[in-house]
């Protein structure tokens, strides 16, 4: 019931018209609305969660390579994993991962659009796996000089450049990912690089997917104690996904809430990293709400853990709800 205070202003609910005061001033708001999600709308909302969850990964698993990202980076890395899933190579809607996606789509994702690296490191490069599976960049030619866009007022000539290459596997059904390694290159004020070939020494894990960044640092350098300064900021940190390969062998869909540890990986205790990820869950939601409406069995259905309701509430996707994938 809505009702009025001494200022003359209208509080509450009448009908389907809720009235509420905002600084001195009365709005007035209809009530929301409860939809019915059909199986194609969960089935959307499922792919989306894990699409926002595996571009949280990506993006922590390359932090020691960018640095600092812009405030667009979490949208854009979202909508460009979702379409890689969308444009799957295998998998059913709503059950499917970045292990069935075009991945593709995630070449030349800038981590910081405010510095996109074609546009501040003129260096061609390319990548490829060699005859013996090892992961090789190879770098173009570059003078310092005219081939890098600096911040403004900053001079090259007293300016240390380095060139960081980073190769990260992912294995998302078993939720950890591992750093396979980088590569520094330093280039001290103005000089030309004549290009060579970098190879990295650890192989991709058959059921890993692996991404390739390349990314631009700047340093100044005190003279009295020969130390190093990172000058990249928030406005200037270039960094971007050059390489890309998928999974040769990716590991089954789980059947259960995954327990990760790096105990379980002998010899790779220490490179590997579990993830924060929510993709599996979602999954595994969706199916047995299928199967609880349908009454059919599933495969990859799950008994539900004590702990599965509340991992559920936390996912952070409510399936109840009407979710939107474009801008508003």
């Amino acid at each position: 019931m809505a009702t009025i205070d001494n200022k003359g202003m209208v509080h509450g609910t009448a009908g389907s018209v809720i009235y509420r005061t905002y600084r001195g001033k009365n709005i007035i708001q209809g009530k929301a609305k409860v939809f019915k999600q059909t199986e194609k709308t969960k089935r959307s909302a499922t792919e989306f969660g894990i699409s926002s969850s595996s571009a949280a990964v990506l993006r922590t698993a390359f932090e020691p390579a960018y640095f600092f990202k812009d405030g667009t980076a979490a949208y854009r890395s979202t909508q460009m994993v979702y379409r890689s899933i969308l444009n799957n190579v295998s998998g059913e809607k709503g059950k499917r991962d970045l292990h069935d996606g075009d991945l593709s789509f995630l070449q030349g994702l800038d981590f910081n659009a405010n510095s996109k690296l074609n546009e501040f490191l003129q260096m061609s490069h390319s990548v490829s796996k060699s005859e013996e599976g090892l992961v090789r960049v190879t770098l173009g030619s570059l003078n310092t000089k005219t081939g890098i866009k600096r911040p403004k007022n900053a001079s090259g000539a007293y300016m240390k450049h380095r060139i960081r290459l980073m190769l990260v596997a992912f294995n998302f059904r078993e939720e950890y990912y591992e750093n396979l390694g980088f590569q520094d290159m330093d280039l001290e004020g103005y000089q030309s690089f004549e290009g060579q070939v970098i190879t990295f020494t650890e192989k991709i894990p058959e059921d890993c997917l692996a991404l390739v960044s390349m990314s631009l640092m700047l340093y100044s350098t005190v003279s009295q104690t020969n130390e190093s300064i990172l000058l990249n900021s928030v406005a200037f940190s270039p960094c971007a996904i050059i390489g890309v390969f998928q999974s040769e062998k990716p590991s089954e869909y789980p059947l259960k809430e995954v327990e990760m540890q790096p105990s379980h990986y002998p010899g790779r205790e220490e490179k590997i990293k579990g993830m924060f990820y929510k993709g599996n869950l979602l999954v595994m939601v969706l199916v047995n709400k299928t199967n609880k409406q349908t009454g059919e069995s599933n495969k990859r259905a799950v008994l539900p853990s004590p702990k599965f309701k509340e991992k559920e509430a936390n996912t952070g996707i409510l399936l109840k709800e009407r979710i939107y994938f474009g801008k508003q």
